[in-house]
């Protein structure tokens, strides 16, 4: 037998052997998929089996209830949910903590309730406690470039290793991505418009690592990409000339169309806001979907769990192979998204600045 075959389904054999000894139809791959892409008040690991609790991290619950601000781990909840699908606070909580729970089910799961309705949250979740992981990894490779350079002179050999990595990888964003995008006077944009690439594309890459300090889908969550667009959005509209306002609200096109009935004006006006807008799903979609593909793939091995061994070993060497080459793409589009979504923000930013032709 193949060398490579062999390795390929003993990595079969040590998945089967993680498979808790349920029957597949106890096995809910939609749960799996949406505990991996949604956001959490703790940071989840593993499960220890059956009448266990779960291995997972407590984050901050910062929140705001009818007795006051309460900061508190929330390893303070219950693991577990009661009949009502609530994680309520342990008995031996502060009495002022009793009546908070979290919601597992209906329109406020994932959300810290008291009494039925949604409190003032500004917890630490899991998405907020991996950006910031996220955020201080690129810091440290930003200042250690730094670092490096400061010891150096101009006239110096160029880098080479990880530093040289990351300066080609500037120096592309800037000249291939920033300078045609912007045009003149694009130096003003570069720091805005790198830090975007880096820290979508640092995310993007903590994304693929499945375990702590990784596994996060800060990409893959809306109010992130929300932010990101929104900052675009601003930019682009304070960069803007007086000839984008005029194309805006008195287009070069016939007067029929402008007065009395302002249709492109009013198309114009929308553009503004479908731009960013684009920025936002077009970001979110593409993360989410790409970690919602690659867990709903691994979850093959696990349906198959009562199945005879021959369908296991072939599902489950199918699986792996399919997770191997879905991680591959992965590592592509965390490259890529990270490009788009820089490169039009530069373009948006460019075309807000764009000067008339002259004849």
């Amino acid at each position: 037998m193949n060398c490579k075959l062999k390795r390929l389904l003993c990595l079969a054999l040590l998945l089967l052997t993680m498979i808790p000894a349920a029957r597949a139809e106890d096995f809910s791959a939609k749960e799996v998929v949406l505990e991996h892409i949604k956001d959490s008040h703790e940071w989840h690991i593993t499960d220890l089996g059956e009448g266990r609790d779960p291995l997972v991290i407590p984050l901050p619950v910062i929140v705001k209830s009818s007795t006051g601000w309460h900061v508190f781990c929330s390893s303070r909840f219950e693991h577990h949910a009661d009949a009502s699908g609530l994680r309520h606070v342990k008995a031996d909580a502060p009495a002022d903590l009793q009546g908070l729970a979290i919601a597992t089910e209906g329109e406020n799961a994932g959300k810290i309730v008291e009494n039925g309705s949604p409190v003032l949250d500004f917890s630490i979740t899991k998405t907020v406690a991996v950006m910031f992981i996220n955020v201080i990894l690129l810091l440290c490779i930003v200042l250690g470039c730094a670092r490096w350079y400061k010891k150096r002179k101009a006239s110096d050999a160029a880098p080479g290793g990880f530093v040289g990595f990351i300066e080609m990888l500037v120096m592309y964003v800037v000249d291939e991505i920033i300078k045609p995008g912007v045009g003149k006077g694009y130096e003003k944009y570069t720091p805005y418009l790198l830090t975007c690439f880096f820290f979508i594309f640092t995310c993007n890459v903590m994304g693929l690592i499945p375990f702590p300090p990784g596994s996060g889908n800060v990409t893959g969550n809306i109010a992130v990409t929300f932010f990101l667009a929104l900052c675009t959005f601003i930019i682009v509209q304070f960069s803007g000339n007086k000839h984008y306002w005029k194309d805006i609200f008195w287009p070069d096109v016939p007067t029929w169309l402008k007065c009395p009935a302002p249709i492109i004006p009013i198309i114009e006006f929308v553009g503004i806001f479908t731009k960013p807008f684009a920025l936002m799903i077009r970001l979110f979609a593409n993360m989410m979907a790409g970690h919602a593909i690659a867990v709903a793939i691994t979850c093959i091995i696990f349906l198959v769990a009562s199945q005879a061994v021959a369908v296991q070993l072939s599902m489950s060497a199918l699986s792996v192979l399919m997770s191997i080459f879905m991680m591959c793409l992965e590592c592509l589009v965390c490259f890529i998204q990270a490009m788009v979504f820089t490169m039009l923000s530069a373009v948006f930013i460019g075309l807000a600045r764009v000067e008339p032709a002259h004849e």
